[in-house]
Formats: C-alpha cells, sequence, structure tokens
C-alpha cells in the first residue's frame, strides 16, 4: 500500500476532530475551517517529464525493464516531497511543480551501481525514497531534473546471525516488515519512533532515526554495526567487527548522510530477544522542571527503564500525550505533566526495574497513575501524524520540530524555543499553542520534541517560515543541536552548516566530491550546492 498522497499514512486510519478540540482552536486560536475545496489526486497536472528518451531507456535497462521505470503522474506526485506540514500545505494546494522526471525501482546493490551510472551519463540527479516520511525537506533536491530511486523492492532479510545476534536487512524494508522476519526468528530490532508504520531501514539509517524506545534499545545509528554503499565511484562496505581501532569509523560517515553521499543497500544490524513481557504506565509530577529532574535521575543513575517520556503542563492539558484520547483533559481540569515509563524483557528482569525506577520517581515527587495512560499511550503512539490531518482539515496550522542539548541547557532550551514561536506567530496575528515532551534521555542530556499548533494565516508556509526560522535561532543559541533524530534535508540545511563550522563543513564537501564528483545525489541536500 502507498502511503496518502496529502497527508499521512493509512487513510482508512483518519479520523476527524472530537468537538472539544475543535471548540478550542475556535476559542483560544481564532481557527476557522477553510472553505477552498480539496484537491483529489486526479486534479493534479504534474508537468510532463522532459527526460531523454535515451536516459529513459537507460534508466530500465539498470533495473531489468520498463516496468521498473514509471513516469505516470500518480506515481511522481507520489514521490514529491515529504510529509511536512508546508510539503502537504504545498501539494494539497497543487503545487506539484518539482515532481521527479521518473520513478526508478532497483532491486539489488549491483542494480543501484547501473542506476547511479546512467544518471551520471544523462545529468540526472538522484533521490534515494524509502518510506517518504522526511519531514526536514529531505526529498526536496535543487535541481528539477532528477529522478526519485524507490527502494521498495529491496526489501528482504538477507542474514541472520543467531550467535552474534546480528541481521543484514535490505533499505527498502518498512519497519513492520522487518520486525515480523525478525519475529521469526525470535528476534526484534526494538526501533520504533513515530513513523514505525511506513518509514525503512534505510531511511532510519540515513536520518539517524531515534525509536521510542530509545532510553532500552538505543538510537538506531547504536544499532548499527555494518552498511554498504553505493556511490557514483564504487561501493563503500564498513563495519566488518563490533568495535575496531582500525582508522575512524566510516560507519558514521554514511549514518545521517541523507542520500547526499550514496545509497544505502544494506544495514547489518544488532537484534535482540523478544521481550517475554511488556508494561507501560503513566506518572504524574507537578511541574515540567520536576519530571525532567525524575527523568534525569533515572538516565544518569538507573534503573533505566526501555521507554520513558514526560509531557510538559500543555501538552498534558490538551492530552498529546495520547492521540487517541485527545482534548479528554480540557474538561477534566487536568494539572501537572504526565509521564510515561515502559519496561520490555523477561518477567522478572521487568518486574525488578519497574520497582526499583517506581522508588526513584516517587522519591522524586511523581505519583503513579496505573497502567490505563500508559497503555493507552503504547496503544496511540503512532496516530499523532494521523491528528495532524485533521488539524489541516479543520484549518488549522499544526507543525513539530525537535533538538537536544546536555541535561545544564535543557531548561533554557526549553524556554527559548517556546518563546521564539510564540513571540514570532503572535506578531502574525496567530498566537500559538506550543506544548513539548522530552522524548529521548541520555546520561548527559536529552531530547525535546516540540508541537506548535495556530491558526493558518493567509498564506500557511509563508506564516511558517519565520516562526521555524526563530526557533532554530534559539536553538543553536541556547546551545541545542539543530536536529535530534529528524535530520537536517534542506530546512535545517543553513544551521547544520553553522553547528557543523567552516572546516567540518569543508571536511563533508571533501567527502561529496570523492564519492559523488557530479554532484548528483540528493543536491542541496545536508550541504549547500557549491
Amino acid at each position: 500500500m502507498d502511503m496518502l498522497w496529502n497527508g499521512w499514512g493509512d487513510p482508512a486510519k483518519a479520523a476527524p476532530l472530537p468537538d472539544t478540540v475543535t471548540g478550542l482552536l475556535r476559542d483560544l486560536l481564532g481557527v476557522t475551517p477553510r472553505s477552498t475545496p480539496a484537491l483529489g489526486l486526479a486534479d493534479l497536472r504534474p508537468p510532463a517529464p522532459t527526460a531523454a528518451p535515451a536516459a529513459l531507456r537507460a534508466l530500465a535497462a539498470a533495473v531489468g525493464g520498463d516496468e521498473h521505470v514509471r513516469t505516470d503522474a500518480e506515481s511522481r506526485v507520489r514521490h514529491t516531497r515529504g510529509k511536512s506540514t508546508p510539503d502537504l500545505l504545498r501539494i494539497r494546494a497543487g503545487d506539484v511543480t518539482d515532481v521527479p522526471q521518473a520513478v526508478v525501482l532497483p532491486a539489488t546493490h549491483d542494480e543501484v551501481l547501473a542506476v547511479l551510472r546512467a544518471c551520471a551519463a544523462h545529468g540526472l540527479a538522484v533521490v534515494p525514497f524509502g518510506g517518504g516520511t522526511s519531514v526536514v525537506g529531505g526529498l526536496a533536491p535543487h535541481r528539477s531534473a532528477f529522478v526519485a530511486l524507490d527502494l521498495r523492492r529491496m526489501n528482504r532479510l538477507l542474514d541472520l546471525d543467531p550467535v552474534s545476534r546480528t541481521a543484514v536487512l535490505q533499505p527498502g524494508l518498512r519497519a513492520p516488515e522487518a520486525e515480523a522476519l525478525l519475529a521469526e526468528h525470535g528476534y526484534t530490532l526494538g526501533h520504533f519512533p513515530q513513523s514505525f508504520e511506513w518509514a525503512t531501514i534505510g531511511g532510519f539509517a540515513a536520518a539517524r532515526s531515534s525509536g521510542q524506545a530509545s532510553a532500552g534499545y538505543g538510537r538506531f545509528d547504536e544499532m548499527v554495526l555494518g552498511l554498504t554503499l553505493a556511490t557514483p565511484e564504487g561501493t563503500l562496505e564498513t563495519g566488518r567487527a563490533p568495535r575496531s581501532a582500525a582508522g575512524p569509523d566510516l560507519r558514521q560517515l554514511v549514518l545521517g548522510s541523507e542520500g547526499a553521499f550514496g545509497v544505502i543497500t544494506s544495514v547489518t544490524v544488532r537484534i535482540r530477544p523478544r521481550p517475554e513481557v511488556r508494561v507501560y504506565e503513566g506518572w504524574r509530577f507537578d511541574s515540567f522542571e520536576e519530571g525532567a529532574a525524575a527523568l534525569r535521575r533515572l538516565a544518569q543513575d538507573g534503573p533505566r527503564p526501555t521507554v520513558l517520556r514526560l509531557s510538559d503542563e500543555t501538552e498534558t492539558l490538551v492530552g498529546l500525550a495520547q492521540p487517541d484520547a485527545i482534548g479528554a483533559d480540557l474538561t477534566q481540569g487536568g494539572a501537572g505533566c504526565q509521564a510515561i515509563t515502559g519496561y520490555e524483557g523477561t518477567a522478572e528482569d521487568t518486574a525488578h526495574r519497574r520497582e526499583r525506577a517506581a522508588a526513584v520517581l516517587t522519591a522524586c515527587g511523581g505519583t503513579l497513575v496505573g497502567t490505563e495512560p500508559g497503555e493507552r499511550w503504547a496503544h496511540g503512539r503512532y496516530s499523532a501524524p494521523y491528528l495532524r490531518d485533521a488539524l489541516l482539515d479543520a484549518g488549522a496550522f499544526a507543525e513539530t520540530l525537535e533538538t537536544a542539548a546536555f541535561w545544564s541547557r535543557v531548561p533554557e532550551l526549553y524556554t527559548a524555543v517556546r518563546t521564539a514561536l510564540t513571540d514570532t506567530l503572535t506578531r502574525a496575528g496567530t498566537p500559538p499553542l506550543v506544548m513539548c515532551h522530552i522524548s529521548h534521555v541520555y546520561e548527559n542530556g536529552a531530547s525535546l520534541y516540540f508541537t506548535v499548533v495556530s491558526a493558518q494565516g493567509e498564506d500557511p508556509v509563508a506564516h511558517w517560515t519565520p516562526a521555524k526560522h526563530a526557533a532554530n535561532e534559539a536553538v543553536l543559541a541556547a546551545g541545542g543541536t539543530i536536529s535530534h533524530h529528524h535530520g537536517v534535508g534542506t530546512d535545517h540545511r543553513d544551521w547544520f552548516v553553522r553547528e557543523t563550522g567552516p572546516l567540518g563543513v569543508s571536511a563533508l564537501r571533501a567527502v561529496k566530491r570523492r564519492l559523488d564528483p557530479e554532484g548528483l545525489l540528493n543536491p542541496g541536500v545536508l550541504l549547500p550546492t557549491d
């Protein structure tokens, strides 16, 4: 199944907003439904491909036939941009001017190499395409003549080593498919980001993804033991042992490269036995500051739960911590901040960690509110993107952004980003609701994930851009990183350049010139074009 062309995921899972939320949007934010009729996929008229017939023939030869090179309007539209709110607003308005020339579907590493050679010969840029879930402009190259390299045919489990507990996965595997294949052998990857239902293994590696169970399983880049990369200059193999002192780790050069250095064609990952039990529960703290201190205690001194999250007062009040119950607390007078803890593993280990963690959380001022909030969160953990679609349908603007910092900088970062968003959008005449949660914790710091809702204004994309830029400036000024797990794309590129510094950017440019001398791979993503 393809993802919804003008929204997120499965159309059957979309649901209208509850009346309480519609009322809040109207009364608090001045949101009114937009009167423009919705466009259908058939209403879109992308420009006809201009790629030379010889180029299309070369692409077909590279992937084993014309059936694996698609130039029809629907295929090209479905591979246009990603799933950020500006992406969705543009395509909902009928803007499909930057569609790919063709969608190419290779099945092997050698076919990917052949596609890259064909594109180099005919001057076509290449955008690797997995699940299409980028929310930072990662699928928006600065070239009009490009092809989308859809990796869906590369969707196999190539190898599983139960002694070493490793697996080799192809990049086009969607996360649920990967989990199902590993489960047949009694294992799990343990990577469950909000994009889980649609994102792919290659995308996780290319963007340094982080899953909701990162406190227990780690980030995806911590799971990766080896990678194979196809580039216009040949093949790069990385990772032949779990750890090595044989020079710099080239895996880290590929991880987070977002298709700018090459196309990931296989990933060797660490796997874990499937847990016997999974238990999720809710805690309540009087304030975000108090809850953050409790999370820091667990992250630094243990025991660390598998899942550990904390919503601020606003997010808790609105109920965004439980998307399937959005708006419930608005009529119940909810107060304080909600935390979610989750435990996965053997029954004995899980019970022991729950007991010890409960003692720490209680000592830090937390109140256990039972398993019901935790189980509701687990049930609706992938629902938030569908909620965004419903907000857009109702005439609201809704977007997310995230960052991370060391624990000592987290309070300043939290305040700075909220202030930047609130002040910028209020000056624009659309005062926002700004919510935040701690989504990932480490011994030395944490990630902050913000959700912003406001009225759309006359031009929603132009309305959001100054606020996004102000938030980016606030992140850097407060000592945060421009992205913890969404990646750089084009939206964060200018701030990534500043965060990395001139010498670091020059080093990355040198790598790109060596691996991609013609600048064909995702031009303008991650690094500015020359």
